[in-house]
Formats: structure tokens, C-alpha cells, sequence
């Protein structure tokens, strides 16, 4: 493959990953999808992926610094530091369990175009019901979600353990249906990224970073840069944007998206 075509597909793919990774329209589908059409695949390419998420990831470090740097300092001598951990934990707690147990199913059985062209489409009809049946907010703030309705959203995250499901979809949409506001949900599902994305990396970085070459950090150095910034600009526009108008857009984007990818699959 030419040197720049490589980096151009970094370029994409580290786009891609970084405009995903916080909308509900799951960025582990849109990067099979992406891969699939440039032929990006393979053993390398599940690490490249994989890595490329923890760019952004480090972006709602970044712009949540001051919080995590708060929350650090004071977790021993202010309550409400220890509450946020508190309900950070819970949240994470049925992804890293259940993740344990069904990463290599989903891994060799869910990872595939077919999977995910179908559950984009799913999962956008299943936003537009929740976004018109779900229960009126009464936590308005990432402050006034319970430990227990953190664990109840927790296991609403691990819906999306099927590609093309959405991480932060998941996330959101069980925090609505649970009684969360728009903002608050999505903040929230900001701040679960992080420990759960950053465990899973960490776990398939682990499993095949034997299968990359020295060649191959340019090309992740520049997916990861992209990614990183892509997601800064993402983040930071998102919490306002569902404030306003909702997430029905999302929805039939995933709609449209899922259609002509299964057209493509089925034609090509």
C-alpha cells in the first residue's frame, strides 16, 4: 500500500473514530463499516481501531480536567467527590463483568458489516420510541443521579457490546428511559466512557499488540492525533446541540446509514 494512502486512511479513520465516539450512532460501527470499504482489515486493523479510541477518550480527560483533578484531590474529604466516584463505579461495573466474559464471542461472532448495518437501523428506531415515550427528568445533573440509577444505566451500557449498537447511545437513551435529563444523560455518558473505553483498550491492546509492526505507529500516531482533536470539537458542541433539539437527528441518520450499507453488502 502507498505511504500516503496509509496515512490518508489514518486520516479517515482517526475522523471517523473521533466525530463517533460520543453520538449515539456507535463508532466501533461506523469504523467496521469504514474499514470494510477502504479494506482496512485484519488483525492490524482491529488494533489500529482499537488504539485510535483512546485519542478520544484523552479528549474528555482534557475537558473535564478540572472535574477529574477536583474529584482526585478531594475524594477523601468532600462527599460529593466520593458520591461521583461512587456512582462512576457503578456505572462501569456490569460492562467490565459481562465484558469479561463475552469479549471474545462478540469479538469473532458480532464484528461484521451485516451486524451492524442492521442494528444502526434498530437502534435509530429505538431512539425515536425512547425520545417519545421516555420518563419525564427528574435528575437534571450528573450530581443528582443515585448510585443505584447509576448501576440500572450501567447495564443499559452493556446493550452495547453489539457493534453498531453505541456505547454512548446506550448510555443515554437508558438514562432517559430511567428518568435523566438530555444533558445530563450525555455528560454522564461522557464521564463512563472513560474508565470503560479505557479498560477495553487496554485489554485488546494487550491481546494484539504482538500483531503490530514498528511501521505501524506512524500510521496509529496519526489516527490517534485526529481522533483526539475530532472528539475535542465533538464534546464540546454535543451537550448543547441534544439540549435543543433532542437526538431524533441521530436517529435517522442511523437509519439512512444502516440502509445503504445493507444495499451496498447485498449489491456490491
Amino acid at each position: 500500500m502507498e505511504l500516503y494512502s496509509v496515512y490518508l486512511i489514518a486520516v479517515v479513520l482517526g475522523l471517523v473514530e473521533g466525530v463517533t465516539e460520543f453520538l449515539p450512532v456507535s463508532s466501533t460501527g461506523h469504523l467496521i463499516l469504514v474499514g470494510d470499504l477502504l479494506g482496512f482489515q485484519g488483525p492490524q486493523g482491529e488494533i489500529f481501531e482499537v488504539v485510535i479510541q483512546l485519542g478520544a477518550i484523552l479528549a474528555v480527560v482534557w475537558l473535564y480536567r478540572a472535574k477529574f483533578l477536583h474529584v482526585a484531590i478531594t475524594a477523601l474529604s468532600e462527599p460529593a467527590s466520593r458520591r461521583f466516584i461512587t456512582i462512576i463505579v457503578l456505572g462501569v461495573l456490569p460492562a467490565l463483568v459481562i465484558g469479561a466474559f463475552l469479549h471474545d464471542f462478540i469479538k469473532s461472532v458480532l464484528f461484521s458489516p451485516w451486524v451492524v448495518s442492521v442494528t444502526l437501523i434498530l437502534g435509530g428506531f429505538a431512539i425515536l420510541a425512547i425520545e417519545r415515550w421516555h420518563l419525564p427528568p427528574k435528575a437534571q445533573s450528573v450530581e443528582a443521579i443515585t448510585p443505584m440509577l447509576a448501576l440500572k444505566i450501567g447495564f443499559c451500557q452493556c446493550v452495547a457490546m453489539i457493534p453498531g449498537v453505541s456505547r454512548s447511545g446506550a448510555t443515554i437513551m437508558g438514562g432517559l428511559l430511567l428518568g435523566v435529563g438530555r444533558a445530563a444523560a450525555t455528560e454522564f455518558s461522557f464521564f463512563l466512557a472513560v474508565p470503560t473505553m479505557l479498560a477495553a483498550t487496554t485489554y485488546d491492546m494487550y491481546k494484539g499488540w504482538s500483531l503490530l509492526h514498528a511501521h505501524d505507529l506512524t500510521m496509529i500516531g496519526v489516527g490517534f492525533v485526529v481522533s483526539f482533536l475530532s472528539a475535542m470539537v465533538v464534546v464540546r458542541w454535543l451537550v448543547g446541540f441534544v439540549s435543543k433539539n433532542g437526538f431524533a437527528p441521530f436517529a435517522y441518520y442511523r437509519i439512512v446509514i444502516g440502509l445503504v450499507m445493507l444495499a451496498i453488502l447485498i449489491y456490491r
